[in-house]
């Protein structure tokens, strides 16, 4: 009978014991049961800080926007003090503008000797170039004027200082407009923020949100920012009522006097303009004597030329025989007699020409220079022409002095253009028609 056996190997690997087997699984159970507990305390410190940010943020949320709140309604306060403060502004600027505009018409409807005065020394000082001098009449003129200084002068200086706070009130009001509106436009902007939640539509990461921004100052600098525009335009209105006051003052103290040297200016007048007309019958004459001398210098300048033109031609002619003679062959190209002559003759035919053309260039020069000078002279005599008409003109205005009523008084013009071309003994100068 035979046995059956089976052949029995050990697995080629490392094997345990059953002790090790069973602290195997033990350490297992351990490891998982510590996982188990590490899990639910990170389970549970991750539901308290989930609560705690959940707090903290909306009370963030709520601060924030208290902190909106209050400076929406800071900023409105503010608003309404400066709109306050604005429309006062607008009120003085329209009391003093008032005031202003009626001693503008009390200084504009000064009596006529003003008028009469400033007119003649505007119409004198249109005189051109060297004409604008200050001469007799200028002092006379002046001198008469001096009489109603003081109450015209008072009225001008009252008008320009309230020009000058007129300008700085508008210039405050426009700094408080400006101001006005960008309150209203951060009032806008805060209360759209206010509104603002965090399912609105367009919010969004930025980069880098809290960057201090551009031009950013401080909260203390923007309260003292607007405290000071507030002072600055209760400063500004401070004397504004006074200034006022002055030029009412001024209004009512404005007189109407005139003790004129009529006589004496006028004298001194028509001497001026017996003064420029012989001036200018002198510039006449010289004008005629360089006219004269421009002609003669213009001939001179065209027998140069023509001087000049004939010894080219002979220039021509010699280096042309130097070159033709240049042809010759052999032994018969030699520098002869023939050859040195015609050498001289280039060479002084050169140097004439060369002395003829600096003479014509010093020619020209001087023509030139009696041209710039004749220019000169025309006009001189031009300027002078017009201090004449000026100075006639200047007597036909100051008619207007010989009466009561001064503006007002009806004149012949023609009769005293007459008598002025008399007086003046300009007959022979103005054409007959």
């Amino acid at each position: 009978m035979a046995f059956q056996s089976v052949v029995t190997m050990d697995k080629p690997l490392q094997h345990i014991s059953l002790a090790d087997w069973n602290a195997r699984v033990m350490g297992l159970r351990n490891v998982a049961d510590a996982r188990r507990a590490d899990a639910f305390a990170m389970r549970h410190s991750s539901r308290i800080l989930r609560n705690e940010t959940r707090i903290e943020s909306d009370w963030a949320t709520i601060e924030t926007n208290d902190a909106l709140a209050d400076r929406i309604v800071e900023l409105n306060s503010w608003r309404q003090i400066i709109q306050r403060t604005y429309e006062r502004i607008e009120v003085e600027i329209h009391a003093l503008q008032e005031e202003k505009d009626i001693t503008e018409r009390e200084l504009a409807a000064l009596s006529g000797p003003i008028a009469v005065i400033s007119e003649v020394l505007t119409n004198r000082d249109g005189r051109l170039g060297s004409e604008l001098t200050y001469d007799e009449p200028d002092t006379e003129i002046k001198n008469e004027l001096r009489i109603l200084e003081n109450n015209q002068r008072l009225l001008a200086e009252r008008c320009q200082k309230a020009w000058a706070k007129l300008t700085r009130l508008e210039e405050v009001r426009f700094k408080i407009s400006m101001e006005i509106e960008s309150k209203v436009e951060a009032v806008d902007l805060d209360t759209v923020q206010l509104a603002l939640n965090r399912n609105s539509a367009g919010i969004s990461y930025k980069p880098d949100p809290m960057r201090n921004p551009k031009n950013s100052c401080s909260y203390e600098s923007w309260l003292e920012h607007v405290k000071n525009m507030k002072q600055l335009a209760e400063n500004e209105m401070a004397d504004t009522s006074a200034i006022r006051e002055s030029l009412f003052v001024c209004r009512e103290k404005a007189r109407n006097m005139l003790q004129a040297q009529q006589d004496q200016a006028e004298h001194s007048i028509r001497k001026r303009i017996f003064e420029t007309q012989r001036a200018r019958n002198e510039l006449e004459w010289q004008k005629l004597k360089m006219k004269e001398e421009m002609e003669s210098a213009i001939c001179e300048i065209r027998s140069l030329e023509d001087s000049l033109r004939d010894k080219s031609d002979s220039l021509k002619l010699a280096e042309s025989r130097l070159e033709n003679r240049a042809q010759r062959r052999g032994m018969e190209l030699c520098l002869d007699h023939a050859h040195d002559m015609l050498c001289q003759e280039v060479e002084k035919l050169r140097e004439i020409r060369r002395c003829l053309k600096d003479k014509i260039d010093d020619s020209k020069a001087n023509f030139n220079l009696l041209s710039d000078h004749a220019q000169k002279i025309d006009v001189d005599l031009e300027n002078k022409q017009h201090s004449l008409m000026t100075d006639i003109r200047a007597l036909d205005l100051r008619m207007r002095l010989k009466g009561g009523e001064y503006g007002r008084q009806t004149m012949n013009a023609s009769a005293q253009t007459e008598r002025n071309i008399v007086l003046t003994h300009m007959e022979e100068e103005i054409p007959k028609p």
